[in-house]
Formats: C-alpha cells, sequence, structure tokens
C-alpha cells in the first residue's frame, strides 16, 4: 500500500509549481533580453558560445538581486555556467555568519522564492 499523502500536500505541490513557473517565466523574459543586448561570451573567461551550447550561458544579477531586471540590462552579465557557480561562491563566501551558522542576508539581497508560500497556503483554504 502506497504512502498516503496530507490532504494539503496537493495544495503545497500546486503552490511550488505556480512559483517555479513564474520564475521560470522571469527568467525567459530577461535572459532573452540580455541574449539580444550582449555577445554570446562569458564575461569572466571569454569562452564563446554557439546555438549548441548557449544553455550553458547564464544570466548572472551584478547586485545578487533577482527582481532588479533594468531595461537596459545593466544589472546583467553572461556567464558561463562554471565561472556563474564560482561568483556565487565567491559572494556566499564574504557574507557574514550569524551565531547559528544560518546565512544572513546581505545588503540589497531581495530574493525569496519562497517568502509568500506561507500566506499562498492560508489563502487557499
Amino acid at each position: 500500500m502506497p504512502p498516503t499523502q496530507p490532504p494539503d500536500a496537493d495544495k503545497l505541490d500546486r503552490v511550488v509549481a505556480e512559483a517555479r513557473q513564474a520564475r521560470e517565466a522571469r527568467e525567459r523574459d530577461y535572459r532573452a533580453l540580455a541574449l539580444e543586448f550582449y555577445p554570446w561570451i562569458c564575461g569572466r573567461c571569454a569562452r564563446e558560445f554557439t546555438r549548441e551550447n548557449l544553455r550553458e550561458l547564464t544570466v548572472h544579477h551584478r547586485d545578487h538581486n533577482h527582481n532588479n531586471n533594468p531595461p537596459d540590462g545593466s544589472n546583467w552579465e553572461l556567464l558561463c555556467v562554471y565561472c556563474h557557480d564560482n561568483e556565487h561562491a565567491r559572494y556566499l563566501a564574504a557574507t557574514p555568519r550569524g551565531v547559528t551558522g544560518a546565512r544572513e542576508r546581505a545588503p540589497g539581497e531581495t530574493h525569496r522564492p519562497f517568502a509568500d508560500l506561507a500566506d499562498l497556503l492560508k489563502r487557499d483554504k
């Protein structure tokens, strides 16, 4: 007999799926713009990209704020997946840590993917 899910599990799954779809739609919008604005070259290692490997080129937010997407693209730079991972690892290493070891929010950091999850779950009841 398969394990049964709590009654709110379907609602939670739906809310998480909607949040992911919204994030993916937002990323497609600014990614498409960034790929139009900038040459398909990594801003750090200068690796060149073609249509065949373009999926390995990411849009990096210079201020680490995923909601800061000016229409002129001034907050973006194109980085390969390796340089992008390295940039975020360096950023995390430079952020202060609290007594508990949990990473504190850096000034200006606003990306909180599940910030309204509790409110969304309450709304559907």
